[in-house]
C-alpha cells in the first residue's frame, strides 16, 4: 500500500450527548475551537496531507455539517456589500478550490467500523484516511495526518496514530501490541478494545487518526456485530493485521479529546495561548482568575 492517500472520511453522526443541551441542535462537531469548529481542523489536517475529497458520514438529521461547508450567498453578498473583505475570504474558504466534500448517510447508529463502511462505493480500491474530529491534535509543525500518510507511503502499511496513556487508563482505549519500535513507528502483532490494566499488551492506545488499507472494507463487512449490534472498527482492523502489514504511529503534538468537557476547556486554552493576537490577553484572563480563586 504504497499509493498516497487522496481521500478522507469523517464520523459525524454521532449524537454527542455529553454537551447536551447545547447538542440538542448543534453537532458536537460544530462546537468551537476559538474561531472555528472541531470539524475544520480535522478538515485542514486532512487536506495539509495531500486529501482532495472528503467524506462526511453523517446521519439524516444533522444538517449543520453539511451547511457549514455548502455556500452561503446571503451570507457572502451581505459581507461584500458591507466591505468586509477578511471575513468574506474566510467565509468562501471553508474548503479551497479542488477540495470536494461528499456527505454519505449512515442510516442506523452501529458503530465506527458501519460508519466507515458507509463510505466505501466513494473511496473505492484505494487507501485513505479516516479522522474523529473529537480527537484534536494541536502542534506547530506538519500535522498528524501527513505525519502518518508519509509514513504509510514509505512503509506501505496501513497506520494508526498511538499516544502513551498511564497503564491503569487502558480499559478506556483500544491498545496495541507492537514490534520494536524505529523511531516513532512500530509493526503492530495485536490489539485489543479496552483491556483492563492487568492485561493490557502495552500503554499504546489508538486515537482518532487512521490511514488504511482498502482491505479493511472487506473485513468489515465480514465482521460479527458486538455489544448493541456495533460493528468494531478494532475488531478488523485486528484481523487486517494478520494479512497485511499495520503500523503503529506514535505522531508529534498533542491530542485533545473533545468528546469530553475537559478536553474541549484544554483544547480551548491551548489555542487561546497559540493564538497571535489572542495568547497575551488570554493570559491575562487567566492570571487574574486564577488569582482570584487564590483569594477564596
Amino acid at each position: 500500500m504504497s499509493k498516497r492517500i487522496r481521500k478522507a472520511v469523517f464520523p459525524v453522526a454521532g449524537l454527542g450527548t455529553r454537551f447536551l443541551p447545547a447538542t440538542k441542535t448543534v453537532p458536537k462537531e460544530m462546537l468551537p475551537i476559538i474561531d472555528k469548529p472541531l470539524i475544520q481542523y480535522a478538515v485542514d489536517e486532512a487536506i495539509q496531507a495531500g486529501c482532495d475529497t472528503l467524506v462526511f458520514v453523517t446521519n439524516r438529521y444533522k444538517h449543520s455539517v453539511a451547511d457549514y461547508f455548502d455556500k452561503a450567498y446571503e451570507l457572502e453578498q451581505k459581507l461584500e456589500r458591507a466591505g468586509k473583505k477578511e471575513q468574506l475570504e474566510l467565509v468562501r474558504h471553508v474548503l479551497p478550490e479542488g477540495v470536494r466534500a461528499i456527505f454519505v448517510t449512515q442510516a442506523e447508529a452501529l458503530g465506527l467500523g458501519h460508519a466507515v463502511l458507509c463510505a466505501k462505493p466513494v473511496i473505492g480500491d484505494e487507501p485513505f484516511a479516516v479522522l474523529l474530529p473529537d480527537d484534536l491534535i494541536w502542534n506547530r509543525g506538519d500535522g498528524a495526518l501527513k505525519q502518518m500518510a508519509d509514513a504509510a507511503e514509505a512503509s506501505g502499511a496501513s497506520v494508526i496514530a498511538v499516544q502513551d496513556v498511564p497503564h491503569d487508563k487502558t480499559a478506556s482505549y483500544g491498545i496495541v501490541a507492537t514490534d520494536t519500535f524505529d523511531g516513532r513507528q512500530g509493526r503492530i502483532n495485536g490489539i485489543v478494545e479496552k483491556p483492563e490494566p492487568d492485561v493490557a499488551p502495552s500503554n499504546l492506545a489508538v486515537v482518532g487518526r487512521y490511514v488504511l488499507s482498502p482491505k479493511i472494507f472487506e473485513l468489515l463487512e465480514s465482521t460479527t456485530p458486538g455489544a448493541g449490534g456495533e460493528i468494531q472498527l478494532t475488531d478488523a482492523i485486528a484481523t487486517l493485521l494478520q494479512q497485511e502489514n499495520v503500523d503503529a504511529y506514535r505522531f508529534e503534538g498533542v491530542r485533545f479529546d473533545c468528546g469530553t468537557h475537559l478536553g474541549l476547556i484544554e483544547a480551548t486554552i491551548q489555542y487561546a495561548l497559540d493564538h497571535e493576537k489572542l495568547s497575551a490577553p488570554a493570559q491575562e484572563i487567566m492570571r487574574r482568575a486564577l488569582a482570584e480563586i487564590g483569594k477564596g
